[in-house]
């Protein structure tokens, strides 16, 4: 039995700039155990700081991380996964050929990420159904992406799904409906796949892309787990020292 410790070190949010485009706010995760410290997903640009503080508080330095695990190959997932020279670097092979083929464009992949992913010796290409690290198992979810992947982890009593933009939050699970897909009728195959995996055992725990972490409840209701943390800082005024917060919880 494989057992791992695991913690939220980003939470993923569940929208998007109305004239800015992306927010680019995804879930980062952070997997201890089994001789390994593991990053899944890694997050963008903007993420930075928040990460290098998170990752301060566990103890953990970028030299530390023995693997990088990316569900997909869109920019607020990939883009830091330079920050830890150390690691294997973990992606679908369809998702990463796919994304190589790929001319520049006004669409979320990095195009000079993809080709670093592509020509680094520290990649390796995931198959869909095998184990790659213990305990956990890689699926493929395309829809979001052609080569998007599922990972869950056999971890004891319950399994803990990381959906990646397979299925980005609460909204997606419930409508079987994914806003910013490749394909409408793999993603809605792939939500019931990962329906499928996420009632086999009571107490699965489901981690999106961008959302709150979550469980199902008896009547197979989503429930979040942990607390929403969202705001903007912004100056409208003419005076630097004065700045308001909007909070983006919803509270």
């Amino acid at each position: 039995m494989h057992r791992y410790q695991v913690d939220v070190l980003i939470q993923g949010f569940p929208g998007r700039a109305i004239c800015h485009g992306g927010l680019g706010w995804s879930t980062v995760t952070l997997i201890r155990g089994e001789g390994r410290i593991i990053l899944l997903d890694v997050g963008a640009f903007g993420m930075r700081k928040p990460l290098e503080r998170r990752l301060q508080e566990f103890a953990v330095k970028p030299e530390d991380v023995t693997d990088v695990v990316l569900t997909h190959a869109h920019y607020d997932h990939v883009i830091n996964f330079t920050l830890f020279p150390n690691a294997k670097v973990w992606i679908g092979q369809v998702e990463l050929d796919w994304a190589a083929l790929q001319p520049p464009g006004f669409n979320p992949l990095p195009e000079l990420y993809v080709q670093e992913l592509v020509r680094s010796d520290r990649v390796l290409k995931l198959t869909a159904g095998e184990e790659f690290i213990p305990g956990i198992h890689a699926y493929a979810v395309p829809g979001h992406t052609p080569g998007h992947l599922l990972f869950v982890l056999h971890n004891g009593e319950n399994d803990i799904l990381f959906t990646g933009d397979s299925a980005k939050n609460r909204a997606e699970l419930l409508s079987r409906k994914v806003v910013d897909t490749d394909d409408e009728k793999e993603s809605a195959q792939s939500i019931e796949l990962i329906w499928r995996y996420w009632k086999q055992r009571p107490g699965n725990l489901l981690i999106p892309g961008h959302d709150l972490s979550m469980v199902l409840d008896a009547q197979d209701q989503p429930c979040y787990f942990g607390d929403r943390k969202a705001a903007i800082r912004i100056w409208f005024s003419e005076s630097i020292e004065h700045s308001d917060v909007i909070d983006l919880t919803g509270a």
